[in-house]
């Protein structure tokens, strides 16, 4: 984690090696606007014609700059890790952002999600900007806690209670809610995750490009991501929400074009890509049968030897004891027999060694796949599974075609009409940090060529 003192150290670094940000006189400046849409697979877009979507500000980012055929993404194929590459160019083994959620394995933790910069452990764009003395801004970016931002709005949820919102205040940038509420009415709770609340987030972030003349901001939507699990992809009420979401791309674009006229920088990604599902897997009950949990006469669990880490369309599987040799035999020994069994729909078991070489879950012992129409259930009794939470899903390995995600990008001096193909996503990072004039020092990868 990063303590002050770190986070001073790196900060330094950056400021020293990116040198002044802007030109001399202090004019042409660039803008930078991040826009992510959680859960837009690239063909949505490519193929808009195909899926019977009418997205025309999102077609035309196409036409106007930059894109990719597909982005493979990280491991897991989750929202907070994949936002922290994302955001830094590095895996999440690197940065620290594991999961969504914390591993917690005694639920002390009322499944608490990966919210806080602190954790963060390599620096983000954000901290890049602020070190070449850049303001930045956010609105709802995931790990936005604490972060180094001029103007944050930051994502964080407890009880889905007004009193979100109040911790949302006390988090963020002392005042700024409220300043900006009192022109654009009530600001969304954390829980607050459909894409009415992607319209009301996207008003203020308009207020806060044109009042605040931020360098950097990025900006989150979360509506699509939350109807395609309820309803799977291109499901008609997904689309929907895509056209919904495409306006409100649209009026960040004009503000920004308005705002910092001839220096704008519009980027638009993804996370992730989904799948649909059809069955869930009860994983924790085998788990609980073999002796690797215990429970008490209320299900609170009370012990645990090895236990799973969930992460949608797939789970991580971690030792109380890592260095128990014993336990790790017979957990792979389970393993190996639910995988024998088709109605547990296990694609892959990957080994220690295999998860460190994908960049994900550093400490665990097993990571298992599940096939694309199966997720992780959180049933703890027999039977094997049973009918599905959600209707799409992802966090399948990121080598499957449906979990590809989204970039497009757009500005000043980058090509009209380009594809460059399907790319990592490591490379975005280092891309927005080159056309915002600073450095990530610790990006895996190089920056896209855009021009």
């Amino acid at each position: 984690m990063k303590d002050a003192l770190m986070q001073g150290l790196v900060l330094g670094i950056l400021l020293a090696a990116n040198g002044p940000a802007v030109a001399a006189g202090g004019v042409d400046r660039p803008f930078v606007l991040l826009i992510s849409v959680d859960g837009l697979k690239p063909e949505a877009i490519l193929d808009a014609d195909g899926h019977e979507l009418r997205v025309p500000n999102l077609r035309a980012l196409l036409a106007d700059g930059v894109h990719a055929t597909g982005v493979r993404g990280v491991l897991p194929t989750l929202t907070y890790p994949s936002h922290m590459t994302l955001l830094t160019g590095v895996s999440p083994a690197t940065h620290g952002i594991y999961a969504n959620t914390t591993f917690d394995p005694l639920g002390r933790n009322e499944r608490g999600w990966y919210w806080y910069a602190e954790d963060v452990r390599v620096a983000t764009l954000w901290d890049a900007a602020a070190a070449a003395q850049l303001k930045t801004a956010n609105v709802y970016w995931p790990t936005s806690v604490g972060a180094n931002i001029t103007y944050n709005l930051p994502q964080i949820w407890r009880a889905g209670t007004d009193d979100d919102l109040k911790l949302q205040r006390a988090l963020g940038t002392p005042g700024l809610e409220r300043e900006l509420s009192a022109g654009l009415g009530r600001y969304p709770g954390g829980a607050e995750e459909t894409v009415a609340e992607d319209e009301i987030r996207a008003r203020f972030a308009v207020r806060l490009i044109e009042s605040k003349h931020p360098d950097f901001i990025t900006v989150y939507f979360t509506g699509l991501d939350t109807e395609q699990h309820r309803s799977g992809p291109f499901s008609k009420a997904a689309n929907d929400v895509l056209e919904r979401i495409d306006a409100l791309v649209g009026s960040l674009r004009a503000a920004s074009a308005r705002t910092a006229r001839g220096r704008a920088f519009l980027c638009v990604v993804s996370d992730h890509g989904f799948a649909a599902v059809a069955h869930d897997v009860y994983l924790y009950a085998a788990f609980l049968k073999a002796g690797l949990f215990t429970v008490d006469d209320a299900n609170k669990i009370t012990g645990w030897k090895a236990m799973p880490w969930p992460a949608g369309g797939s789970a991580a599987v971690m030792l109380a004891d890592p260095g128990d040799d014993a336990v790790r035999s017979r957990v792979g020994g389970l393993l190996r027999d639910l995988a024998g069994d088709p109605a547990y729909g296990i694609d892959q078991v990957l080994t220690h060694q295999e998860i460190v070489r994908r960049g994900g879950f550093p400490d665990a012992a097993f990571l298992v796949s599940f096939k694309i129409g199966y997720e992780l259930g959180l049933g703890w009794t027999p039977p094997s599974g049973g009918a599905p939470a959600n209707l799409g899903m992802h966090g399948y390995l990121s080598d499957r075609p449906e979990m590809r995600s989204s970039f497009f990008m757009i500005g000043p001096g980058i090509a009209a009409g380009k594809s460059v193909g399907e790319i990592d996503m490591r490379r975005i990072a280092p891309t927005i940090a080159a056309a915002l004039k600073v450095r990530l020092p610790a990006a895996e990868m190089q920056a896209l060529p855009l021009d």
